[in-house]
């Protein structure tokens, strides 16, 4: 990554603002169910407190609270649950902009200062820059470290860096470093696991990847329509008809470019959905019934290739894993990747990281990305606003 980061700046006596992605689950009585991207801001904020920042200055969104405050969103339970893991007093604020936040700042015994949700201000989303200065003022250094943000150019992740000297932070540093390696040189065979529901989300990603990869493997909703575009029949199972001919084209790229592209050979179907107690598997999905995973036979093939594998990205769960009963193939795939030895096995987020979390495997994975959204466009080719627009290297800064 051609971006400074935190170790290329001095910080010991300044306010340094870093954004962080404290964009959490919480529970009908706003418990927090998954505290992981709390943890992996934690190294970022340890560093500046040992170079003796003076003020370590959070600030995030939480949900879509639609420009203006709402007390489902706020980011009280993210402090608290901070705190615990930091083991260092955190000041929450009820506002993230305002002289009244200076002062607060100024005056606080804490170290540690986290804003209220940026999303209470439509101007975060419309990355206005008057909010952004307003944001900027609060601080001497400007530091990123919300890769789940980075391809948004808002306020707090684009807007900003016109205002102060940003770099980032380690958590960025480190999703880029694992998403490069695999994508910019990849030990080989690189494998590439696709599943999620629709074709049309994935297009661009495929289209980059028949570039790199040495085999894609489908699964999931999105599988339907490509093997509708070879003509088998898919039942009820999800379809993109709109998307039909872009499959088919994607294949025939996939066979000139010598990808081997791995469809689902055989099925677990449904009745109806909800339907638990008509599951079975087929080779052939009749008329009525709808697939919701992937069959013993489309498992074994899928192993047969992560077997040679030296660098994996899996991205999109191969089946309903929410569900238990139709969970097989997805945690089968999923405990299969954790238990290869010497490959680089690269989670990409969202429902992926969900899917290892329940399998409890998250921890035998080389990476699992914090960002659903950003670590897809870094993998589709794409510039990611808030990356692009930190520091390179060769700039003199503080």
């Amino acid at each position: 990554m051609n971006k400074q980061t935190i170790k290329d700046i001095k910080v010991k006596g300044k306010k340094v603002i870093v954004r962080v992605d404290f964009n959490v689950p919480l529970d009908e009585k706003f418990n927090i169910t998954d505290d992981r991207r709390i943890k992996e801001a934690l190294p970022t904020i340890q560093y500046l407190l040992k170079e003796g920042a003076a003020k370590v200055i959070l600030m995030s969104h939480l949900g879509r609270p639609k420009g203006k405050p709402e007390d489902a969103f706020r980011l009280t339970p993210a402090a608290k649950r901070l705190e615990k893991l930091l083991k260092e007093k955190v000041l929450k604020l009820d506002e993230c902009v305002g002289e009244n936040v200076k002062k607060q700042i100024d005056s606080s015994k804490e170290k540690v200062i986290l804003l209220e949700n940026l999303r209470f201000h439509k101007e975060e989303e419309a990355n206005d820059p008057k909010f952004a200065k307003e944001l900027a003022s609060l601080a001497d250094i400007y530091v990123n470290d919300a890769f789940g943000t980075a391809h948004r150019a808002h306020a707090s992740t684009a807007g900003i860096t016109q205002y102060l000297p940003s770099v980032a932070g380690f958590l960025i540093e480190k999703e880029i470093r694992y998403l490069g390696m695999a994508m910019e040189n990849p030990k080989r065979p690189f494998v590439v696991i696709l599943g999620g529901a629709k074709v049309s989300d994935k297009i661009t990603l495929i289209e980059n990847l028949l570039k790199k990869a040495n085999a894609i493997l489908i699964g999931g909703g999105m599988a339907y329509t490509f093997l509708k575009a070879l003509g088998k029949n898919i039942g009820n199972s999800k379809l993109d008809p709109d998307k039909i001919d872009t499959a088919r084209q994607l294949m025939e790229k996939a066979k000139k470019m010598n990808v081997n592209f791995v469809l689902t050979t055989d099925f677990v179907i449904v009745k109806k959905f909800d339907d638990v107690a008509s599951v079975k598997i087929v080779d052939d999905i009749p008329d009525g019934w709808e697939s919701i995973d992937i069959g013993p036979k489309t498992r074994k093939a899928f192993k047969e290739v992560l077997a040679r594998a030296k660098t994996v990205i899996w991205n999109g769960p191969v089946g309903v894993f929410e569900i238990d009963a139709y969970a097989q193939g997805t945690k089968e795939i999923a405990e299969y990747l954790a238990g290869l030895k010497d490959v680089l096995t690269i989670v990409g987020g969202g429902d992926s990281a969900a899917a290892a979390a329940k399998f409890k495997v998250e921890d035998k994975f080389t990476h699992i990305s914090t960002g659903g959204g950003a670590s897809l466009e870094y993998l589709e080719g794409k510039e990611l606003p808030g990356i692009a627009a930190l520091n390179d290297k060769k700039t003199v800064t503080v």
